[in-house]
């Protein structure tokens, strides 16, 4: 279920906003085959991802970080290949998503306003997410897509005991898109880089320099991110349940 609020709102025309997509892993879960590039359905899991943001209004361009020395195959194989007119940069990345994401930020015009995060390869995201998650950071600074746990939630020591069970009705699993204002991420970005601070995701960098509140914001199981082979399966069956429901 979505924010409930009219369209978003840009403050003026040169509210520029940017999708900032990383997408620049090697897929040592997925046996050493980059994940951007497997086809499902005869289509790149990246240019299902890309094409959302394409379709959005709200994004005035977007910039994908590739792993260094596949920017002309993701130019070639995803890019041109799908006519997605929106793609201003392809920007090699570092040794890990957050080195990447940093190369990603230092690349984006100096007067962006705002920057959404998106895996590439979570590739069911929706453009309601995106106008949720502006929404929210246009009022917060950052917004963040997750949904709430199902599983109950146990917190263990190193020897893998049991010693909380925390209160599920207060635990979310995270997701991408993470939207900022340019400004709050980037310095969130610096701040770690220059400190050796390492996270999961960008919201935590931003919970780690203070003075913003990260917003919540409701988002789809469906949502997936495909690390694994058994993502994969998962994958094909929601593409397929999409096309049997149109």
């Amino acid at each position: 279920m979505g924010i409930q609020h009219t369209n978003y709102y840009r403050p003026s025309s040169s509210n520029l906003i940017y999708a900032l997509i990383p997408s620049a892993g090697y897929g040592l879960r997925m046996g050493g085959i980059k994940k951007p590039y497997i086809e499902i359905s005869g289509k790149p899991i990246l240019a299902y991802t890309l094409e959302v943001f394409q379709q959005s209004d709200l994004v005035d361009g977007i910039y994908v970080v590739v792993a260094a020395g596949d920017e002309d195959r993701c130019t070639q194989e995803v890019i041109s290949l799908y006519r997605l007119s929106k793609v201003v940069g392809v920007i090699p990345g570092g040794k890990t998503r957050q080195e990447s994401v940093l190369n990603g930020l230092k690349s984006l015009p100096s007067d962006t306003n705002m920057v959404i995060i998106h895996d590439g390869v979570r590739p069911f995201v929706a453009e309601e997410m995106i106008e949720d998650t502006l929404h929210c950071a246009n009022i917060w600074g950052a917004a963040v897509i997750g949904v709430p746990v199902k599983d109950t939630v146990k917190e263990v020591d190193d020897e893998v005991f049991a010693t909380k069970t925390l209160n599920r009705q207060k635990v979310w699993s995270i997701q991408t898109p993470q939207t900022f204002k340019y400004k709050i991420i980037l310095q969130a970005y610096l701040n770690a880089c220059n400190n050796g601070i390492q996270a999961t995701d960008d919201a935590s960098l931003v919970e780690i320099l203070g003075g913003c509140r990260v917003k919540l914001v409701m988002g789809s199981y469906e949502n997936i991110k495909i690390t694994t082979p058994d993502d994969l399966v998962m994958g094909k069956a929601i593409l397929e349940s999409r096309c049997y429901q149109k």
